[in-house]
């Protein structure tokens, strides 16, 4: 795929909602389309399901203009909100890889229960540069060093009981730091980075 670069950012400060979904069609759209190409294979391979891809279309929107967009993996042809999914996509202010289980899917208490089972071993397993989000209709992320007992026990109690509770895990990367990596070097850093959290992929399958 193409680099991504500071006009594929800029697109969010496009103003108005028919000029920015222009501007998204033209400039982020076709790459977002080619990391989802480039990366279903490597997903398959690794998740033992087949994998699809989904770039958002942002369809239903009507007056305020998207202020991110994505792709999204999960082994679905239609959809992947309702599933457990990868994601990778951008916000004007950083590059995001996760891992996401969004408020929609029901497997969020099975998802809960046995995040409280292994959380011991994920602690270890996940580096410390990782990062959490609870909305992700939101930029704001949350450290992996910073889930203790308190934080994890919050997690599994809204995953369990409250209807629009999500969770995503990933890294985050700088616009600056995004905008300058070659290509080459973001597909290993997302494929790294998704090889990182299938044991979450494989927990909410299990």
């Amino acid at each position: 795929m193409n680099c991504l670069t500071e006009q594929d950012f800029a697109v969010f400060s496009v103003p108005g909602l028919e000029a920015r979904m222009d501007a998204l069609k033209e400039t982020l759209r076709p790459k977002l389309d080619m990391l989802g190409q480039e990366l279903t294979p490597f997903l398959s391979a690794e998740t033992g399901d087949e994998m699809f891809y989904h770039v958002a279309k942002h369809a239903r929107r009507t007056v305020h203009p998207p202020k991110d967009t994505w792709v999204a993996w999960a082994s679905n042809k239609r959809g992947y909100k309702m599933l457990p999914h990868f994601q990778v996509g951008l916000w004007e202010t950083h590059l995001f890889i996760w891992f996401a289980i969004i408020y929609e899917s029901p497997v969020k208490p099975l998802f809960a229960e046995r995040l409280e089972q292994e959380w011991e071993t994920l602690r270890e397993a996940i580096p410390k540069h990782f990062v959490w989000s609870f909305d992700h209709t939101k930029p704001d992320t949350f450290p992996h060093s910073g889930m203790d007992d308190e934080k994890v026990n919050e997690l599994i109690h809204k995953l369990k009981h409250v209807k629009k509770s999500e969770v995503l895990c990933g890294i985050t990367l700088s616009r600056e730091q995004a905008a300058t990596m070659p290509a080459e070097e973001l597909l290993k850093t997302v494929e790294e980075t998704f090889d990182t959290l299938l044991p979450l992929y494989r927990l909410s399958h299990a």
